[in-house]
């Protein structure tokens, strides 16, 4: 059965191995990076942090002592008066003229901050052999995340931001980069990227504080604006279906949309609930059976462990729901009658 986890320090090799398919900010193809990013997630599942610095990472595998296949990510808070959540507005400017009776609509760039910050989902990585599992584990691996959410609610802003990837050239060049944040930095796309996970002053600086006219970049580079990539489209369609849109706003880097959703909007976080595991001898009245995330938090390692299986699951669940589950998800989470664990219902 896989199981979906807290990372641990022994999971850098496997992190790493999974890195290399993205190689983002989030999750980039550094071993140093990556062992800070796994310290950071310890960190945070044991509070040892503030909740503005938490970042938890959850990894799945085939079995307690199996390899990490995918990983997927959620921030806290992303964006601060320290290191501000950067952005471009994508806004429309119209113009006419009475003279030449033309007009034009334009489409515009305007840099923005925020500074209260957001909730980030990102890392969402997946072994490309595993990609089409029947058990799904791409989205089990996205949805983990919304379950830890809303049993932590408190820990979390009101607003839950993605940033998806864009299409990119095939050595990982960003041409919105190379026509518009080249010329204002004289930084490589990868080299500001890094840059601005710990230092945003330099786009402050330079970066022009005016509106931006798309009509002035390249016809081809004015395509990419807000254009998700071929690698992420599932990923679009899974956040449309939630409760996610479009905030017709992008990575000022390399031009990839952002998605976001009220919190408390989002249908996996209204779905999520508590249920005391049930007694197999005297099983609860009949649910229809349905797929299920199903985790169980404990004192040390792993401090959040949750499988997929099918149980009897009401679309509304009681407050003093109780859950009948699998023998399997039983041993794999070592529950026993009457523990508690966190359920979402999909």
């Amino acid at each position: 059965m896989f199981l979906f986890r807290d990372i641990a320090p022994a999971d850098l090799d496997d992190l790493q191995r999974a890195a290399a398919h993205l190689d983002s900010v989030n999750l980039p193809d550094d071993r140093p990076s990556l062992a800070a990013i796994i310290e950071r997630s310890r960190a945070s599942f044991a509070e040892e942090l503030p909740v503005a610095d938490r970042c938890f990472v959850f990894v799945t595998t085939d079995g307690r002592d199996g390899p990490v296949l995918g990983t997927s990510m959620i921030f806290a808070q992303h964006g601060s008066r320290r290191a501000p959540h950067v952005f471009f507005d994508v806004l429309s400017e119209e113009r006419y003229s009475e003279t030449l009776d033309l007009h034009f609509a334009h489409r515009v760039l305007r840099i923005g901050y925020n500074y209260k910050g957001l909730t980030e989902v990102g890392g969402l990585v997946l072994r490309p052999e595993l990609r089409g599992h029947p058990e799904r584990l791409g989205r089990s691996l996205a949805y983990v995340r919304f379950l830890y959410l809303a049993r932590h609610r408190t820990l979390f802003r009101e607003e839950v931001l993605s940033e998806l990837m864009p299409p990119l050239e095939p050595d990982g060049t960003s041409l919105l980069w190379e026509s518009l944040g080249r010329k204002f930095t004289g930084l490589s796309y990868q080299e500001a990227d890094r840059l601005s996970q710990t230092n945003k002053e330099f786009i402050r600086a330079l970066f022009p504080q005016d509106p931006i006219y798309v009509t002035l970049l390249p016809p081809h580079v004015q395509e990419l604006i807000g254009q998700v990539g071929p690698e992420t489209r599932g990923v679009e369609k899974m956040l449309r279906a939630i409760g996610f849109s479009y905030a017709h706003r992008i990575d000022p880097f390399d031009g990839g949309p952002h998605f976001h959703a009220p919190t408390d909007d989002i249908t996996l976080v209204r779905a999520a609930g508590a249920a005391r595991v049930a007694d197999r001898t005297a099983p609860e009245p009949t649910s229809p059976l349905r797929t299920v995330l199903v985790a169980r938090e404990r004192p040390d390692w792993p401090r959040f462990v949750a499988v997929r299986t099918e149980a009897p699951w009401p679309a509304a669940p009681r407050p003093d729901a109780r859950i009948d589950l699998p023998e399997e998800a039983r041993r794999a989470l070592d529950l026993v009658s009457g523990d508690e664990v966190a359920v979402l219902g999909f």
